[in-house]
Protein backbone atom coordinates (compact mmCIF):
# COMPACT_ATOMS: atom_id res chain seq x y z
CA UNK A 1 0.00 0.00 0.00
CA UNK A 2 1.13 3.52 -0.84
CA UNK A 3 3.25 4.12 -3.90
CA UNK A 4 6.53 5.99 -3.68
CA UNK A 5 8.73 7.25 -6.47
CA UNK A 6 11.92 9.26 -6.63
CA UNK A 7 13.55 10.60 -9.80
CA UNK A 8 16.82 12.28 -10.66
CA UNK A 9 17.76 12.75 -14.30
CA UNK A 10 17.77 14.88 -17.42
CA UNK A 11 13.99 15.17 -17.80
CA UNK A 12 11.72 17.49 -15.86
CA UNK A 13 10.77 15.48 -12.81
CA UNK A 14 7.11 16.42 -12.34
CA UNK A 15 5.70 14.82 -15.54
CA UNK A 16 7.78 11.69 -14.88
CA UNK A 17 6.57 11.48 -11.28
CA UNK A 18 2.92 11.97 -12.25
CA UNK A 19 3.16 9.34 -14.98
CA UNK A 20 4.79 6.92 -12.55
CA UNK A 21 2.19 7.52 -9.84
CA UNK A 22 -0.64 6.82 -12.28
CA UNK A 23 0.96 3.46 -13.06
CA UNK A 24 1.15 2.60 -9.34
CA UNK A 25 -2.12 4.13 -8.17
CA UNK A 26 -3.57 0.70 -7.38
CA UNK A 27 -1.26 0.68 -4.33
CA UNK A 28 -3.03 3.65 -2.74
CA UNK A 29 -5.32 6.42 -3.91
CA UNK A 30 -6.50 8.48 -0.92
CA UNK A 31 -4.24 11.44 -1.70
CA UNK A 32 -1.36 12.48 -3.94
CA UNK A 33 1.66 14.71 -3.67
CA UNK A 34 5.01 15.49 -5.24
CA UNK A 35 8.05 17.54 -4.35
CA UNK A 36 10.64 18.85 -6.80
CA UNK A 37 13.92 20.74 -6.44
CA UNK A 38 14.28 23.85 -8.59
CA UNK A 39 17.59 25.71 -8.32
CA UNK A 40 18.05 24.66 -4.71
CA UNK A 41 14.46 25.45 -3.72
CA UNK A 42 12.08 22.79 -2.38
CA UNK A 43 8.60 22.84 -3.95
CA UNK A 44 5.74 20.75 -2.53
CA UNK A 45 2.17 20.33 -3.77
CA UNK A 46 -0.26 17.73 -2.45
CA UNK A 47 -3.97 17.10 -2.04
CA UNK A 48 -6.80 14.60 -1.52
CA UNK A 49 -7.99 12.57 -4.49
CA UNK A 50 -6.64 10.46 -7.30
CA UNK A 51 -3.61 11.43 -9.34
CA UNK A 52 -5.48 12.93 -12.30
CA UNK A 53 -7.79 14.95 -10.04
CA UNK A 54 -5.02 16.41 -7.87
CA UNK A 55 -2.83 17.05 -10.89
CA UNK A 56 -5.62 19.00 -12.58
CA UNK A 57 -6.43 20.99 -9.44
CA UNK A 58 -2.87 21.80 -8.36
CA UNK A 59 -1.11 21.67 -11.76
CA UNK A 60 1.47 19.22 -10.48
CA UNK A 61 2.74 18.58 -14.00
CA UNK A 62 3.98 22.13 -14.32
CA UNK A 63 6.31 22.07 -11.32
CA UNK A 64 9.92 22.82 -12.36
CA UNK A 65 13.05 20.88 -11.49
CA UNK A 66 14.74 17.66 -12.61
CA UNK A 67 14.86 15.93 -9.21
CA UNK A 68 11.85 15.00 -7.13
CA UNK A 69 9.75 12.53 -5.19
CA UNK A 70 6.09 11.53 -5.36
CA UNK A 71 3.53 9.51 -3.42
CA UNK A 72 0.00 8.14 -3.45
CA UNK A 73 -1.36 7.34 -0.01
CA UNK A 74 -3.38 4.55 1.57
CA UNK A 75 -4.14 6.03 4.97
CA UNK A 76 -3.00 4.27 8.15
CA UNK A 77 -2.24 7.08 10.61
CA UNK A 78 -4.31 10.24 10.40
CA UNK A 79 -7.39 11.12 8.39
CA UNK A 80 -7.47 11.58 4.64
CA UNK A 81 -6.78 15.28 4.15
CA UNK A 82 -4.32 17.60 2.44
CA UNK A 83 -2.09 17.98 5.49
CA UNK A 84 -1.66 14.23 5.99
CA UNK A 85 -0.86 13.67 2.31
CA UNK A 86 2.79 13.03 1.43
CA UNK A 87 5.45 14.37 0.94
CA UNK A 88 6.16 15.54 4.49
CA UNK A 89 8.81 18.15 5.14
CA UNK A 90 11.07 19.09 8.02
CA UNK A 91 10.80 22.39 9.93
CA UNK A 92 12.97 24.30 7.48
CA UNK A 93 11.25 22.95 4.38
CA UNK A 94 14.58 21.81 2.97
CA UNK A 95 14.01 18.03 3.32
CA UNK A 96 10.96 16.11 2.05
CA UNK A 97 10.04 12.48 2.62
CA UNK A 98 7.59 9.94 1.15
CA UNK A 99 7.01 6.74 3.12
CA UNK A 100 5.33 3.35 2.94
CA UNK A 101 4.82 1.21 6.05
CA UNK A 102 4.28 1.91 9.73
CA UNK A 103 6.73 3.49 12.18
CA UNK A 104 5.79 1.72 15.38
CA UNK A 105 7.73 4.04 17.70
CA UNK A 106 6.63 7.28 16.02
CA UNK A 107 4.89 8.62 19.15
CA UNK A 108 8.08 8.34 21.22
CA UNK A 109 10.15 9.87 18.42
CA UNK A 110 7.63 12.67 17.93
CA UNK A 111 7.64 13.55 21.63
CA UNK A 112 11.43 13.56 21.68
CA UNK A 113 11.65 15.76 18.57
CA UNK A 114 9.04 18.22 19.85
CA UNK A 115 11.07 18.63 23.05
CA UNK A 116 14.04 19.47 20.82
CA UNK A 117 12.05 22.25 19.15
CA UNK A 118 10.59 20.52 16.08
CA UNK A 119 7.12 21.51 14.95
CA UNK A 120 4.79 18.92 13.37
CA UNK A 121 2.00 19.68 10.92
CA UNK A 122 0.36 16.28 10.27
CA UNK A 123 -1.12 13.38 12.24
CA UNK A 124 0.94 10.79 10.38
CA UNK A 125 3.70 8.54 11.62
CA UNK A 126 5.63 9.33 8.42
CA UNK A 127 6.42 12.93 9.29
CA UNK A 128 8.80 11.87 12.08
CA UNK A 129 11.20 10.60 9.40
CA UNK A 130 11.60 14.07 7.90
CA UNK A 131 12.26 15.65 11.30
CA UNK A 132 14.58 12.85 12.37
CA UNK A 133 16.63 13.34 9.20
CA UNK A 134 16.66 17.09 9.88
CA UNK A 135 17.84 16.55 13.45
CA UNK A 136 20.84 14.52 12.31
CA UNK A 137 21.50 16.71 9.25
CA UNK A 138 21.79 19.87 11.36
CA UNK A 139 24.88 18.50 13.09
CA UNK A 140 26.30 16.42 10.24
CA UNK A 141 25.81 17.28 6.57
CA UNK A 142 27.01 13.83 5.46
CA UNK A 143 23.86 12.21 4.00
CA UNK A 144 25.23 8.68 4.46
CA UNK A 145 25.72 9.16 8.21
CA UNK A 146 22.35 10.90 8.48
CA UNK A 147 20.53 8.01 6.76
CA UNK A 148 22.25 5.37 8.90
CA UNK A 149 21.45 7.16 12.15
CA UNK A 150 17.85 7.79 11.05
CA UNK A 151 17.20 4.16 10.07
CA UNK A 152 18.64 2.89 13.34
CA UNK A 153 16.07 4.93 15.27
CA UNK A 154 13.04 3.65 13.36
CA UNK A 155 11.06 0.62 14.54
CA UNK A 156 8.54 -1.14 12.36
CA UNK A 157 8.31 -1.78 8.63
CA UNK A 158 9.26 1.01 6.27
CA UNK A 159 10.45 2.08 2.88
CA UNK A 160 11.05 5.76 2.34
CA UNK A 161 12.65 8.15 -0.11
CA UNK A 162 13.88 11.59 0.88
CA UNK A 163 15.01 14.53 -1.21
CA UNK A 164 17.32 17.34 -0.06
CA UNK A 165 17.43 20.91 -1.35
CA UNK A 166 20.81 20.24 -2.93
CA UNK A 167 19.19 17.64 -5.21
CA UNK A 168 20.35 14.50 -3.37
CA UNK A 169 17.94 11.55 -3.27
CA UNK A 170 18.16 8.88 -0.60
CA UNK A 171 16.08 5.82 0.21
CA UNK A 172 15.98 2.94 2.67
CA UNK A 173 13.96 -0.21 3.20
CA UNK A 174 13.11 -2.57 6.03
CA UNK A 175 10.37 -5.15 5.41
CA UNK A 176 8.81 -2.97 2.68
CA UNK A 177 9.73 -3.09 -1.03
CA UNK A 178 12.04 -0.53 -2.60
CA UNK A 179 13.47 -0.85 -6.09
CA UNK A 180 15.98 1.19 -8.09
CA UNK A 181 15.44 1.76 -11.80
CA UNK A 182 18.60 2.51 -13.79
CA UNK A 183 18.69 4.40 -17.06
CA UNK A 184 21.69 5.89 -18.83
CA UNK A 185 20.57 9.41 -17.95
CA UNK A 186 18.37 8.87 -14.89
CA UNK A 187 17.80 7.00 -11.67
CA UNK A 188 14.47 6.02 -10.11
CA UNK A 189 13.71 4.81 -6.58
CA UNK A 190 10.28 3.20 -6.45
CA UNK A 191 8.02 0.88 -4.48
CA UNK A 192 7.04 -0.93 -7.70
CA UNK A 193 8.72 -1.68 -11.02
CA UNK A 194 5.67 -0.27 -12.78
CA UNK A 195 6.79 3.11 -11.49
CA UNK A 196 9.68 3.22 -13.97
CA UNK A 197 9.08 0.40 -16.44
CA UNK A 198 8.11 2.90 -19.16
CA UNK A 199 11.61 4.38 -18.93
CA UNK A 200 13.86 1.42 -18.17
CA UNK A 201 13.68 -2.34 -17.60
CA UNK A 202 16.90 -2.44 -15.55
CA UNK A 203 16.13 -2.78 -11.86
CA UNK A 204 18.04 -3.29 -8.63
CA UNK A 205 15.94 -4.90 -5.91
CA UNK A 206 17.16 -3.65 -2.57
CA UNK A 207 17.47 -6.12 0.28
CA UNK A 208 16.31 -5.50 3.83
CA UNK A 209 18.44 -2.90 5.62
CA UNK A 210 19.72 -1.43 2.34
CA UNK A 211 20.20 2.31 1.87
CA UNK A 212 20.71 4.10 -1.45
CA UNK A 213 21.99 7.62 -2.11
CA UNK A 214 21.83 9.25 -5.54
CA UNK A 215 23.61 12.57 -6.02
CA UNK A 216 25.52 14.39 -8.75
CA UNK A 217 28.51 12.06 -8.31
CA UNK A 218 26.52 8.85 -8.80
CA UNK A 219 24.87 6.17 -6.69
CA UNK A 220 25.97 4.57 -3.40
CA UNK A 221 24.54 1.39 -1.86
CA UNK A 222 25.25 0.37 1.74
CA UNK A 223 23.55 -1.26 4.70
CA UNK A 224 22.37 0.11 8.04
CA UNK A 225 25.86 -0.50 9.46
CA UNK A 226 27.50 1.55 6.70
CA UNK A 227 29.00 -1.39 4.83
CA UNK A 228 29.05 -1.13 1.05
CA UNK A 229 26.77 -3.68 -0.62
CA UNK A 230 26.64 -4.92 -4.20
CA UNK A 231 23.23 -5.49 -5.79
CA UNK A 232 23.25 -6.61 -9.40
CA UNK A 233 20.77 -5.16 -11.92
CA UNK A 234 17.97 -7.39 -13.17
CA UNK A 235 16.08 -7.05 -16.45
CA UNK A 236 12.38 -6.87 -15.67
CA UNK A 237 10.43 -9.14 -17.99
CA UNK A 238 6.91 -7.65 -17.80
CA UNK A 239 5.63 -5.74 -20.80
CA UNK A 240 4.36 -2.28 -19.93
CA UNK A 241 1.44 -2.77 -22.33
CA UNK A 242 0.08 -5.44 -19.98
CA UNK A 243 -0.63 -2.68 -17.48
CA UNK A 244 -2.81 -0.70 -19.90
CA UNK A 245 -6.61 -1.01 -19.99
CA UNK A 246 -6.73 -1.34 -23.77
CA UNK A 247 -10.31 -1.30 -25.06
CA UNK A 248 -11.82 -2.02 -21.64
CA UNK A 249 -13.39 0.59 -19.38
CA UNK A 250 -11.53 -0.69 -16.33
CA UNK A 251 -8.46 -2.76 -15.52
CA UNK A 252 -10.66 -5.16 -13.55
CA UNK A 253 -12.80 -6.05 -16.56
CA UNK A 254 -9.73 -6.44 -18.77
CA UNK A 255 -8.12 -8.77 -16.24
CA UNK A 256 -11.28 -10.88 -15.92
CA UNK A 257 -11.25 -11.37 -19.68
CA UNK A 258 -7.56 -12.31 -19.74
CA UNK A 259 -8.20 -15.54 -17.83
CA UNK A 260 -8.84 -17.78 -20.84
CA UNK A 261 -5.52 -16.65 -22.38
CA UNK A 262 -3.74 -17.40 -19.10
CA UNK A 263 -5.07 -20.96 -19.19
CA UNK A 264 -3.86 -21.44 -22.77
CA UNK A 265 -0.29 -20.45 -21.96
CA UNK A 266 -0.15 -22.24 -18.61
CA UNK A 267 1.82 -25.28 -19.78
CA UNK A 268 4.92 -23.10 -20.39
CA UNK A 269 6.32 -23.74 -16.93
CA UNK A 270 9.72 -24.42 -15.37
CA UNK A 271 9.62 -28.21 -15.00
CA UNK A 272 12.88 -28.37 -13.04
CA UNK A 273 11.63 -25.90 -10.46
CA UNK A 274 8.26 -27.67 -10.26
CA UNK A 275 10.02 -30.98 -9.58
CA UNK A 276 12.09 -29.38 -6.81
CA UNK A 277 8.94 -27.88 -5.30
CA UNK A 278 7.06 -31.19 -5.36
CA UNK A 279 10.01 -33.20 -4.04
CA UNK A 280 10.02 -30.98 -0.95
CA UNK A 281 6.32 -31.69 -0.49
CA UNK A 282 6.77 -35.43 -0.88
CA UNK A 283 9.48 -35.50 1.78
CA UNK A 284 7.60 -33.36 4.31
CA UNK A 285 6.26 -34.72 7.59
CA UNK A 286 3.76 -31.87 7.83
CA UNK A 287 2.51 -29.33 5.29
CA UNK A 288 0.91 -25.95 5.88
CA UNK A 289 -0.53 -23.59 3.26
CA UNK A 290 -0.95 -19.93 4.12
CA UNK A 291 -2.26 -16.84 2.35
CA UNK A 292 -4.50 -13.82 2.80
CA UNK A 293 -7.74 -12.84 1.06
CA UNK A 294 -8.13 -14.50 -2.32
CA UNK A 295 -4.81 -16.29 -1.86
CA UNK A 296 -6.23 -17.93 1.27
CA UNK A 297 -9.22 -19.16 -0.74
CA UNK A 298 -6.81 -20.63 -3.28
CA UNK A 299 -5.01 -22.26 -0.36
CA UNK A 300 -8.28 -23.92 0.74
CA UNK A 301 -8.65 -25.45 -2.71
CA UNK A 302 -5.01 -26.55 -2.57
CA UNK A 303 -5.67 -28.31 0.74
CA UNK A 304 -8.65 -30.14 -0.75
CA UNK A 305 -6.74 -31.25 -3.85
CA UNK A 306 -3.69 -32.46 -1.94
CA UNK A 307 -5.76 -34.42 0.50
CA UNK A 308 -7.95 -36.06 -2.13
CA UNK A 309 -5.36 -37.03 -4.74
CA UNK A 310 -1.73 -37.39 -3.58
CA UNK A 311 -3.13 -38.00 -0.06
CA UNK A 312 -0.98 -35.33 1.59
CA UNK A 313 -2.42 -34.10 4.87
CA UNK A 314 -2.38 -30.31 4.81
CA UNK A 315 -3.28 -27.61 7.32
CA UNK A 316 -4.55 -24.34 5.85
CA UNK A 317 -3.93 -21.22 7.96
CA UNK A 318 -4.74 -17.58 7.30
CA UNK A 319 -1.48 -15.66 7.29
CA UNK A 320 -2.78 -13.21 9.89
CA UNK A 321 -3.53 -16.18 12.20
CA UNK A 322 -0.29 -18.04 11.55
CA UNK A 323 1.50 -16.49 14.52
CA UNK A 324 -0.92 -18.31 16.83
CA UNK A 325 -0.04 -21.78 15.48
CA UNK A 326 3.65 -21.30 14.75
CA UNK A 327 4.63 -23.44 17.76
CA UNK A 328 3.52 -26.46 15.70
CA UNK A 329 6.18 -25.73 13.07
CA UNK A 330 9.54 -27.51 13.14
CA UNK A 331 12.36 -28.39 10.75
CA UNK A 332 10.35 -31.26 9.28
CA UNK A 333 7.56 -28.97 8.14
CA UNK A 334 6.94 -27.43 4.73
CA UNK A 335 5.08 -24.13 4.48
CA UNK A 336 3.55 -23.09 1.16
CA UNK A 337 2.89 -19.36 1.04
CA UNK A 338 0.61 -17.96 -1.66
CA UNK A 339 0.74 -14.26 -2.50
CA UNK A 340 0.13 -12.20 -5.63
CA UNK A 341 2.40 -9.34 -4.64
CA UNK A 342 4.90 -11.31 -2.56
CA UNK A 343 5.01 -8.31 -0.24
CA UNK A 344 1.96 -8.86 2.01
CA UNK A 345 2.99 -8.15 5.58
CA UNK A 346 0.99 -10.99 7.15
CA UNK A 347 2.37 -13.54 4.70
CA UNK A 348 5.96 -12.41 5.17
CA UNK A 349 5.59 -12.46 8.95
CA UNK A 350 4.25 -16.03 8.80
CA UNK A 351 7.05 -17.17 6.51
CA UNK A 352 9.78 -15.58 8.59
CA UNK A 353 8.44 -17.22 11.75
CA UNK A 354 8.34 -20.62 10.01
CA UNK A 355 11.83 -20.16 8.59
CA UNK A 356 13.21 -19.44 12.06
CA UNK A 357 11.74 -22.79 13.16
CA UNK A 358 13.69 -24.52 10.37
CA UNK A 359 10.74 -25.15 8.04
CA UNK A 360 11.19 -25.41 4.29
CA UNK A 361 9.53 -22.43 2.61
CA UNK A 362 7.80 -22.88 -0.74
CA UNK A 363 5.88 -20.07 -2.37
CA UNK A 364 3.50 -19.38 -5.23
CA UNK A 365 4.02 -15.82 -6.42
CA UNK A 366 3.35 -13.48 -9.32
CA UNK A 367 6.46 -11.37 -8.83
CA UNK A 368 9.61 -13.46 -8.85
CA UNK A 369 11.74 -10.65 -7.45
CA UNK A 370 9.42 -10.06 -4.48
CA UNK A 371 10.45 -10.40 -0.85
CA UNK A 372 8.51 -13.66 -0.55
CA UNK A 373 10.19 -15.23 -3.58
CA UNK A 374 13.63 -14.26 -2.32
CA UNK A 375 13.07 -15.65 1.17
CA UNK A 376 11.70 -18.97 -0.16
CA UNK A 377 13.67 -22.17 -0.65
CA UNK A 378 11.75 -22.65 -3.88
CA UNK A 379 9.00 -20.69 -5.61
CA UNK A 380 6.63 -21.19 -8.52
CA UNK A 381 5.56 -18.27 -10.67
CA UNK A 382 1.87 -17.85 -11.54
CA UNK A 383 2.88 -15.71 -14.53
CA UNK A 384 -0.31 -13.71 -15.02
CA UNK A 385 1.48 -10.38 -15.57
CA UNK A 386 0.64 -7.12 -13.81
CA UNK A 387 -2.73 -7.09 -12.08
CA UNK A 388 -3.80 -3.50 -11.55
CA UNK A 389 -7.36 -3.98 -10.29
CA UNK A 390 -7.26 -4.14 -6.50
CA UNK A 391 -9.59 -7.16 -6.36
CA UNK A 392 -7.81 -10.35 -7.41
CA UNK A 393 -9.24 -11.92 -10.56
CA UNK A 394 -6.74 -13.35 -13.03
CA UNK A 395 -4.16 -13.84 -10.27
CA UNK A 396 -6.61 -16.08 -8.38
CA UNK A 397 -7.17 -18.22 -11.48
CA UNK A 398 -3.42 -18.38 -12.04
CA UNK A 399 -2.83 -19.51 -8.46
CA UNK A 400 -5.37 -22.30 -8.96
CA UNK A 401 -3.66 -23.39 -12.17
CA UNK A 402 -0.33 -23.67 -10.37
CA UNK A 403 -1.98 -25.73 -7.62
CA UNK A 404 -3.49 -28.06 -10.24
CA UNK A 405 -0.05 -28.32 -11.82
CA UNK A 406 1.45 -29.35 -8.48
CA UNK A 407 -1.17 -32.10 -8.13
CA UNK A 408 -0.41 -33.30 -11.65
CA UNK A 409 3.26 -33.56 -10.77
CA UNK A 410 2.62 -35.37 -7.50
CA UNK A 411 0.25 -37.83 -9.19
CA UNK A 412 2.57 -38.96 -11.97
CA UNK A 413 0.07 -41.08 -13.86
CA UNK A 414 -2.93 -38.81 -13.54
CA UNK A 415 -3.84 -35.55 -15.30
CA UNK A 416 -6.78 -33.35 -14.41
CA UNK A 417 -7.03 -32.02 -17.96
CA UNK A 418 -5.91 -33.43 -21.26
CA UNK A 419 -6.53 -30.31 -23.28
CA UNK A 420 -5.90 -26.84 -21.92
CA UNK A 421 -7.53 -25.48 -25.04
CA UNK A 422 -10.82 -27.10 -24.07
CA UNK A 423 -10.61 -25.62 -20.58
CA UNK A 424 -9.86 -22.20 -22.06
CA UNK A 425 -12.91 -22.56 -24.32
CA UNK A 426 -15.08 -23.30 -21.28
CA UNK A 427 -13.70 -20.19 -19.59
CA UNK A 428 -14.39 -18.14 -22.72
CA UNK A 429 -17.93 -19.55 -22.86
CA UNK A 430 -18.52 -18.36 -19.31
CA UNK A 431 -17.19 -14.91 -20.19
CA UNK A 432 -19.55 -14.80 -23.18
CA UNK A 433 -22.61 -14.49 -20.89
CA UNK A 434 -21.32 -11.17 -19.55
CA UNK A 435 -24.31 -9.21 -20.86
CA UNK A 436 -26.71 -11.60 -19.12
CA UNK A 437 -24.81 -11.19 -15.86
CA UNK A 438 -24.94 -7.40 -16.30
CA UNK A 439 -28.75 -7.59 -16.52
CA UNK A 440 -28.97 -9.79 -13.42
CA UNK A 441 -26.76 -7.33 -11.55
CA UNK A 442 -29.23 -4.55 -12.27
CA UNK A 443 -32.13 -6.69 -11.01
CA UNK A 444 -30.45 -7.59 -7.71
CA UNK A 445 -28.75 -4.27 -6.92
CA UNK A 446 -31.29 -3.37 -4.19
CA UNK A 447 -30.48 -6.40 -2.01
CA UNK A 448 -28.56 -5.45 1.13
CA UNK A 449 -27.56 -9.00 2.07
CA UNK A 450 -26.25 -11.69 -0.24
CA UNK A 451 -25.20 -15.23 0.60
CA UNK A 452 -23.27 -17.69 -1.52
CA UNK A 453 -23.56 -21.40 -0.77
CA UNK A 454 -21.36 -24.26 -1.87
CA UNK A 455 -19.96 -27.60 -0.76
CA UNK A 456 -16.57 -29.31 -1.09
CA UNK A 457 -14.44 -27.52 -3.72
CA UNK A 458 -17.25 -25.02 -4.27
CA UNK A 459 -17.18 -23.68 -0.71
CA UNK A 460 -13.89 -21.78 -1.19
CA UNK A 461 -15.41 -20.29 -4.35
CA UNK A 462 -18.41 -19.22 -2.27
CA UNK A 463 -15.98 -17.40 0.02
CA UNK A 464 -14.16 -15.89 -2.94
CA UNK A 465 -17.40 -14.80 -4.61
CA UNK A 466 -18.56 -13.11 -1.41
CA UNK A 467 -15.19 -11.37 -1.09
CA UNK A 468 -15.44 -10.02 -4.64
CA UNK A 469 -18.94 -8.62 -4.06
CA UNK A 470 -17.90 -7.00 -0.76
CA UNK A 471 -14.73 -5.54 -2.23
CA UNK A 472 -16.22 -3.99 -5.34
CA UNK A 473 -19.89 -3.21 -4.64
CA UNK A 474 -19.78 -2.66 -0.84
CA UNK A 475 -22.82 -4.96 -0.46
CA UNK A 476 -22.73 -7.32 2.51
CA UNK A 477 -21.99 -10.79 1.15
CA UNK A 478 -21.16 -14.01 2.96
CA UNK A 479 -19.99 -17.43 1.83
CA UNK A 480 -21.61 -20.38 3.61
CA UNK A 481 -21.05 -24.15 3.53
CA UNK A 482 -24.17 -25.99 2.43
CA UNK A 483 -23.89 -28.52 5.23
CA UNK A 484 -23.84 -25.71 7.82
CA UNK A 485 -27.08 -24.12 6.62
CA UNK A 486 -29.22 -25.45 9.48
CA UNK A 487 -26.49 -24.73 12.03
CA UNK A 488 -27.09 -20.99 11.93
CA UNK A 489 -27.27 -19.30 8.50
CA UNK A 490 -30.89 -20.35 7.87
CA UNK A 491 -31.97 -18.05 10.73
CA UNK A 492 -31.22 -14.94 8.65
CA UNK A 493 -32.95 -16.13 5.47
CA UNK A 494 -36.21 -14.40 4.54
CA UNK A 495 -37.90 -12.69 1.58
CA UNK A 496 -35.29 -9.93 1.64
CA UNK A 497 -32.39 -12.36 1.21
CA UNK A 498 -30.57 -13.21 -2.00
CA UNK A 499 -28.76 -16.56 -2.15
CA UNK A 500 -26.41 -17.76 -4.87
CA UNK A 501 -26.04 -21.53 -4.96
CA UNK A 502 -22.96 -23.00 -6.64
CA UNK A 503 -24.39 -26.21 -7.97
CA UNK A 504 -22.83 -27.88 -11.02
CA UNK A 505 -23.85 -31.45 -11.81
CA UNK A 506 -21.22 -33.20 -9.70
CA UNK A 507 -21.21 -35.22 -6.47
CA UNK A 508 -22.51 -32.23 -4.46
CA UNK A 509 -25.53 -31.54 -6.69
CA UNK A 510 -28.25 -33.42 -4.80
CA UNK A 511 -27.29 -32.10 -1.37
CA UNK A 512 -27.18 -28.52 -2.61
CA UNK A 513 -30.61 -28.87 -4.25
CA UNK A 514 -32.01 -30.02 -0.88
CA UNK A 515 -30.42 -27.02 0.81
CA UNK A 516 -31.83 -24.74 -1.87
CA UNK A 517 -35.39 -25.95 -1.31
CA UNK A 518 -35.00 -25.14 2.39
CA UNK A 519 -33.92 -21.62 1.50
CA UNK A 520 -36.67 -21.22 -1.10
CA UNK A 521 -39.29 -22.19 1.49
CA UNK A 522 -38.26 -19.13 3.54
CA UNK A 523 -38.98 -16.79 0.62
CA UNK A 524 -35.43 -16.01 -0.49
CA UNK A 525 -34.49 -15.20 -4.08
CA UNK A 526 -32.28 -17.93 -5.56
CA UNK A 527 -29.66 -17.61 -8.29
CA UNK A 528 -28.15 -20.87 -9.45
CA UNK A 529 -24.60 -21.14 -10.79
CA UNK A 530 -24.84 -24.45 -12.66
CA UNK A 531 -24.52 -26.30 -15.92
CA UNK A 532 -28.08 -27.65 -15.58
CA UNK A 533 -31.45 -25.98 -15.04
CA UNK A 534 -33.66 -26.53 -12.02
CA UNK A 535 -37.06 -25.03 -11.25
CA UNK A 536 -35.96 -24.04 -7.76
CA UNK A 537 -33.82 -21.22 -9.19
CA UNK A 538 -35.32 -17.78 -9.79
CA UNK A 539 -32.41 -17.07 -12.12
CA UNK A 540 -29.80 -19.34 -13.65
CA UNK A 541 -26.27 -18.31 -14.58
CA UNK A 542 -25.35 -21.19 -16.83
CA UNK A 543 -21.75 -22.38 -16.87
CA UNK A 544 -20.26 -25.07 -19.14
CA UNK A 545 -19.90 -28.68 -18.01
CA UNK A 546 -16.29 -29.52 -17.20
CA UNK A 547 -14.41 -32.18 -15.26
CA UNK A 548 -15.69 -32.10 -11.68
CA UNK A 549 -12.34 -31.06 -10.28
CA UNK A 550 -12.07 -28.08 -12.63
CA UNK A 551 -15.32 -26.32 -11.81
CA UNK A 552 -13.66 -23.69 -9.57
CA UNK A 553 -11.93 -22.28 -12.66
CA UNK A 554 -15.19 -21.54 -14.45
CA UNK A 555 -17.63 -20.88 -11.60
CA UNK A 556 -15.56 -18.08 -10.08
CA UNK A 557 -15.94 -15.96 -13.24
CA UNK A 558 -19.67 -15.16 -12.82
CA UNK A 559 -18.93 -13.77 -9.36
CA UNK A 560 -16.11 -11.60 -10.69
CA UNK A 561 -18.44 -10.19 -13.35
CA UNK A 562 -21.33 -9.78 -10.90
CA UNK A 563 -19.10 -7.87 -8.50
CA UNK A 564 -17.88 -5.67 -11.34
CA UNK A 565 -21.35 -4.75 -12.59
CA UNK A 566 -22.78 -4.35 -9.09
CA UNK A 567 -19.97 -1.84 -8.52
CA UNK A 568 -20.96 0.07 -11.67
CA UNK A 569 -24.66 0.29 -10.74
CA UNK A 570 -23.58 1.51 -7.29
CA UNK A 571 -21.36 4.22 -8.86
CA UNK A 572 -18.29 2.64 -7.26
CA UNK A 573 -14.92 2.44 -9.01
CA UNK A 574 -14.24 -1.29 -9.52
CA UNK A 575 -10.51 -0.73 -9.97
CA UNK A 576 -10.05 1.20 -6.73
CA UNK A 577 -12.47 0.06 -4.00
CA UNK A 578 -12.64 2.30 -0.96
CA UNK A 579 -10.38 1.61 2.02
CA UNK A 580 -8.46 -1.12 0.18
CA UNK A 581 -5.09 -1.35 -1.53
CA UNK A 582 -3.59 -3.99 -3.80
CA UNK A 583 -0.59 -4.91 -1.68
CA UNK A 584 -1.24 -4.86 2.07
CA UNK A 585 2.27 -4.24 3.29
CA UNK A 586 1.33 -3.25 6.85
CA UNK A 587 -0.32 -5.42 9.48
Amino acid sequence: MCSIIGYKGNLYAAPVLIDSLKKMEYRGYDSVGISTIDDGTMLVRKGVGKVAEVDKHLELNGMPGKTGIGHTRWATHGRVNDINAHPHTDCSGSIAVVHNGIIENYEDLKTELIHKGHSFKSDTDSEVIAHLIEEHYMSNKDVKSVMIETCKRLKGAFAFVSVFENGTLSGARFDEPLIIGIDQNACFISSDVLGFLKYTDKAIFLDNRDIVIVDNSGMQLFDFDGNTVNRHPTEVAWELAAADKGRYAHHTLKEIHEQSKIILKFNNRDTKRLNQFCNSLSDAQSVYITGSGSSYHAALIGKYLMGKYPRIRVECVMSSEFQYVQDLIDNHAVVIAISQSGESADVLQAVKAAKQKGATILSIVNITTSSLARISDCFLEIGCGPEIGVAATKSFTSQLLVLYGIINNLCKDFRFWKDLGSLAESTEATLSIESEIEKISDKIKSFKDMYIMGRALHYPIALEGALKIKELSYIHAEGIAGGELKHGPLAVVDKNTLVFVINPSDSTYGDIISNTHEIKARGATIIGISDVRNNVYDYLIKIPSVDEILYPLVEVIPFQLLAYYLALVSNADPDYPRNLAKSVTVK
